[in-house]
């Protein structure tokens, strides 16, 4: 069976047991795990495909929450790694009103980022497989050169690329290394996925079509721009577009909510086992982003990342 690859940070989030109070007037928080990879991961697995995370974590009691989460929800963690050099990744999270967040990292560094590429050569991929990654782990660091590997090992293995940049400019020491990693790896990618919130500082383009075209660039195949609320689309080489309008529900959390949709598409294209990304999004590309959009959709509904991640069953049901 066809698999995805998560690779990069999976940490435990701090969440508040109230809303729409900064991050510094917080008292009491929730801990969960989480980290966009892991989150993508774990909706992969929820819907019915399988999915394998690529990380690092410390030997400490977070990095066993995050292993003993994975495997209940049937995760593989073969080939997650532990070290003693770094504590794993911890993030605090503030609510606002609508459910949008702040966030204040832990990671200086974290035992994601000191991930060796060496620990490449051990993955079983196969034709057909799919990697996903996003920036947040594409700083300088072995980890990044894990990333460099990984899109390597899946060329040679005809795998499908899905790259989500997910900025987080407090992880940066400068918003221009950001976006330059993030350039460096687009042109890698055959599917790219971008929010409206990101794509003017990721391409400098104010005109979204200008934008959105200015990413097809090297390999990429697909750009899948997303609007929060107000839906998403898929737009194609040729200048195929498909839209969904999205779902109207009652947010209370955004937290993984973008990593769930990118998740819920994915798991599509393994189960759709041999057809081609851009034969695939031509002939199904609408009713893959209603069901992503749903899967979305749901995930807002409740607090966290993972916990709200809906199963196949619940969203059949929906």
């Amino acid at each position: 069976m066809r698999r995805l690859f998560a690779i990069g940070e999976a940490l435990i989030d701090f969440m508040p047991t109230v809303t729409d109070t900064a991050l510094k007037d917080v008292e009491q928080f929730s801990r969960q795990v989480g980290g966009a990879p892991c989150n993508v991961a774990c909706t992969v697995q929820k819907l019915g495909a399988q999915a394998e995370m690529i990380t690092q974590l410390g030997n400490d009691a977070f990095g066993d929450i995050i292993v003993e989460t994975l495997n209940q929800i049937g995760v593989g963690t073969d080939y997650i790694k532990r070290t003693d050099e770094a504590n794993t990744a911890l993030a605090f999270v503030s609510l606002k009103a609508d459910g949008q967040r702040d966030f204040s990292f832990y990671r200086k560094p974290s035992a994601d980022m000191l991930y060796e590429a060496q620990n490449i050569e051990d993955l079983d991929v196969g034709k057909g497989d799919v990697l996903h990654f996003c920036s947040v782990d594409l700083v300088d660091s072995p980890m990044k050169q894990a990333h460099l590997a990984m899109v390597e090992k899946f060329n040679q293995h005809q795998g499908t690329i899905v790259f989500d940049p997910n900025v987080r400019l407090p992880l940066w020491d400068n918003k221009e290394d950001c976006r330059n990693a993030i350039l460096t790896f687009i042109p890698k990618a055959h599917v790219v996925k971008v929010s409206d919130e990101e794509i003017e500082f990721i391409t400098r383009e104010q005109d979204e079509s200008k934008a959105i075209e200015s990413l097809f660039v090297g390999n990429v195949e697909a750009v899948i721009y997303t609007r929060g609320a107000k839906g998403a689309s898929i737009y194609l080489k040729d200048g195929t577009v498909k839209h969904h309008e999205g779902f109207k529900v009652k947010a209370i959390d955004t937290t993984g909510a973008g990593d769930a949709f990118i998740g819920a598409v994915i798991s599509q294209i393994l189960i759709q086992q041999d057809m081609a990304i851009e034969s695939l999004f031509k002939q199904q590309g609408e009713s893959i982003l209603q069901f992503s959009n749903l899967v979305a959709a749901k995930v807002t509904t409740k607090y966290g990342a993972i916990e709200s991640i809906p199963t196949l069953e619940e969203i059949d049901n929906a």
